[in-house]
């Protein structure tokens, strides 16, 4: 068990408060009103181009955790809405992104999907650029001809790295701002110490349309429906929402002792009894932590403590996205093989129970059996996801867009 936490100014400790509350009395908050929402915004190929640029490229994502690149010259590779980046820890430490395209013809720099290196040497000409961008060698320079190195190292994206997960924006010429973006969520997800985890696995596969991908990660009224096998008929469909900006944590307001789904859904019933002396962090941080605009991340015990961050991201084509789970744990896994099998299992309930329902949802709405979706007063985090994007979009500039996340209630403010 982790360690104890008893200062009443961390927001772990309120919200366990009030999901104890509503708990004990069998209330949750619900949104004012029922949402409707044009089926178009699944299926239009204009509004989805607009999404891409003006969300996805514009915002900070998270390129993945920080563990996955844990020593100077790790690095990764991701595709991104037809974009290929490699994601780099350089020689001082720092993480890096880049465009992953030789300056000197536009050809693909590596293709391998991790691993260590100080270099990465074009396979078309041979130019090398070090781990933190530099271009460090033209291949037969004298021949070549005379440029300044120093303009022609990798394009590099702005990244920050927070909390144990790494940022980065697609935009070279986006102007959002990153800290102002995450309303102070990373400081919480702080709780989780991400940075000393430890990097064991990960799956990549392909789902619908994201945002019919991303609403499942964003309620339970579905839970004990479509996930009656998995996680049980008496698995809670009520969540309570907190909100920094367009971020959301999700926990349940159910006063079930140790269900299977404790650690997922964010049960705190198991603290009702003890004295919040006695609350301990890992308990206190269980249920589903969303970043926006991509990615999830749950709690999950098995053969140790661990998190599954999901990230769907869209392609080139509204209708399809790739979903990477990235699997960190606390400590290594004492039997990974069992591990393993956990996580294909993980897998195999998304693709196989959400997206393949998901996709049937999808083939609805492109044929225009519905004009519009619903998302009820219980479904606040799809209300709140849906609300943002919106925001986002009618932002003319990065400065208002700034403004707009600067002003944004944040639930250590409410």
């Amino acid at each position: 068990m982790s360690e104890i936490i008893a200062s009443s100014e961390d927001p772990l400790i309120p919200m366990a408060r009030e999901v104890i509350q509503h708990a004990r009395s069998g209330t949750m908050k619900q949104a004012p009103e029922v949402m409707k929402l044009p089926a178009a915004h699944y299926t239009d190929s204009v509004r989805f181009n607009d999404e891409l640029k003006k969300l996805i490229k514009r915002v900070p994502i998270i390129l993945g955790p920080s563990c996955e690149i844990a020593r100077p010259n790790d690095f990764k590779t991701l595709s991104v809405a037809g974009m290929s980046l490699i994601v780099t820890r350089s020689e001082d430490g720092n993480a890096n992104a880049f465009i992953n395209a030789c300056t000197h013809r536009g050809a693909r720099l590596t293709k391998q999907e991790n691993g260590q290196r100080r270099r990465f040497t074009c396979p078309y000409h041979g130019w090398s650029f070090s781990t933190s961008g530099e271009l460090l060698e033209v291949n037969t320079q004298d021949d070549f001809g005379e440029i300044n190195k120093c303009d022609y190292g990798l394009k590099r994206l702005t990244v920050y790295e927070s909390a144990g997960l790494i940022w980065g924006v697609l935009d070279p010429n986006s102007r959002v701002n990153i800290p102002e973006f995450l309303s102070g969520y990373d400081n919480v997800l702080k709780a989780f110490d991400f940075k000393d985890w430890v990097y064991v696995s990960k799956r990549t596969f392909k789902g619908p349309n994201w945002k019919i991908a991303y609403d499942g990660y964003l309620e339970y009224y579905h839970v004990p429906v479509l996930h009656r096998e998995t996680f049980g008929s008496d698995a809670t469909n009520r969540g309570l929402y907190f909100a920094w900006g367009p971020h959301q944590h999700i926990k349940s307001p159910s006063n079930i002792k140790d269900h299977i789904a404790t650690e997922t859904l964010g049960y705190m019933a198991n603290l009702i009894d003890k004295p919040e002396r006695d609350w301990d962090k890992e308990s206190l941080t269980y249920g589903v932590w969303t970043v926006f605009p991509t990615t999830s991340i749950a709690s999950f015990s098995g053969g140790g403590r661990g998190v599954m961050i999901s990230q769907i991201l869209p392609t080139d084509t509204v209708e399809e996205s790739i979903t990477t789970q990235y699997y960190i744990m606390e400590e290594a896994p004492l039997d990974p093989e069992a591990s393993e099998a956990q996580f294909d299992f993980f897998q195999q309930v998304v693709m196989e129970e959400d997206y393949a329902t998901g996709e049937s949802a999808q083939s609805a709405l492109k044929i225009g059996a519905l004009d519009h979706v619903l998302f009820g007063r219980n479904e606040q985090g799809n209300q709140h996801f849906h609300s943002w994007i919106d925001k986002v979009l009618e932002a003319e500039s990065d400065e208002e867009l700034n403004s707009v996340l600067r002003n944004a209630p944040r639930y250590e403010n409410s």
